[in-house]
């Protein structure tokens, strides 16, 4: 770990930069990064800075190959220091595997799409937020449980098109209800517009005060960075990324272009708000993605051209 990356580390922060690529990047990618490289790659991100990190999905192997090792790998990073660990879960079954390997933090999806639970999770949005309880209950035997909702294809679905925003604020006060830690919205499909994330999450923000989550954003039509510009405009502070723009979602047609983590993380220090990431340190793990994934393509701006010069991380300013 650089010296920049330790300072980085116990900084205060403006906003988390929660990095999925080891989940959402990796079981987009036909082919499985092996996991020692996994490890070593997750590491590499922690060393960074990077403080919330999801690292895999306990679903089953024969749908997602990519993610059969799952458990390892969050035995493995939960070793890491100071980092959360995050785990996706589709239903009550994938839960409790991840907490017998250790996981204490889960993330759910639950799509507004009817079209996309049933290709992503196979069943209905209801039939997903009573799985929600049923997640919640097993509170009872891991007092340290939590569990966060994103809202699937809250701004549109590749497969039927717009999606009513009541309804999404609808199954949001579901989980809600049904115990979830918090609930945030993902733009799963790459559909939204910076005048409709502002709508959403502020309708989203009042109904839930600090229950509200954070932003999945996907740069699929170039929206990404705008989107999330007009989040933090309403009051959004957690922001999902995949380092190198890896992933999508391989149940939604054409769901490409996750926000690239070095742009973002860019974007927000070059606004003068704090990450704790050190760029140069996440920079160069990319080279671990192109040993477990040869010939994979990489995406980003700032790896691509590089920190101006007289940059400032905004700690500094």
């Amino acid at each position: 770990m650089t010296n920049t990356a330790r300072a980085a580390r116990t900084s205060e922060i403006d906003v988390l930069v929660s990095e999925v690529g080891p989940r959402d990047g990796l079981q987009s990618v036909d082919r499985t990064m092996p996991t020692a490289v996994k490890g070593r790659w997750i590491s590499a991100l922690a060393d960074a800075g990077l403080r919330e990190i999801e690292v895999g999905s306990f679903v089953s192997p024969k749908l997602l190959p990519q993610m059969a090792d799952a458990a390892d790998v969050v035995a493995g990073a939960m070793t890491i220091p100071n980092l959360k660990v995050l785990a996706l879960v589709p239903n009550v079954i994938g839960a409790k595997n991840a907490v017998a390997a250790g996981a204490r933090s889960l993330t759910m999806p639950v799509s507004a799409s009817r079209a996309h639970s049933q290709s992503n999770i196979g069943m209905t949005p209801e039939q997903a937020v009573q799985q929600v309880a049923a997640i919640v209950d097993l509170r009872a035997g891991t007092p340290d449980l939590r569990l966060e909702v994103g809202i699937s294809t809250a701004f549109g679905c590749t497969m039927e098109g717009p999606i009513d925003e009541d309804w999404v604020i609808e199954l949001a006060l579901a989980a809600a209800e049904k115990g979830a830690d918090s609930v945030g919205l993902s733009d799963t499909t790459g559909h939204a517009n910076p005048t409709q994330v502002r709508r959403l999450f502020t309708r989203l923000r009042s109904e839930l005060g600090e229950r509200s989550g954070g932003a999945h954003l996907h740069n699929t039509r170039g929206q990404g960075l705008a989107n999330v510009v007009a989040a933090l405009d309403v009051g959004v502070t957690t922001f999902d990324s995949s380092q190198a723009g890896l992933g999508g979602c391989p149940y939604a047609p054409g769901a490409s272009g996750n926000i690239v983590t070095e742009d973002l993380v860019y974007l927000l220090e070059s606004m003068g708000l704090r990450t704790g990431v050190d760029l140069e340190a996440l920079i160069e793990a990319r080279s671990i993605i192109t040993e477990g994934l040869p010939g994979e393509d990489l995406y980003g701006q700032v790896a691509e051209a590089g920190l101006p010069k007289g940059f400032r991380y905004a700690r500094h300013r």
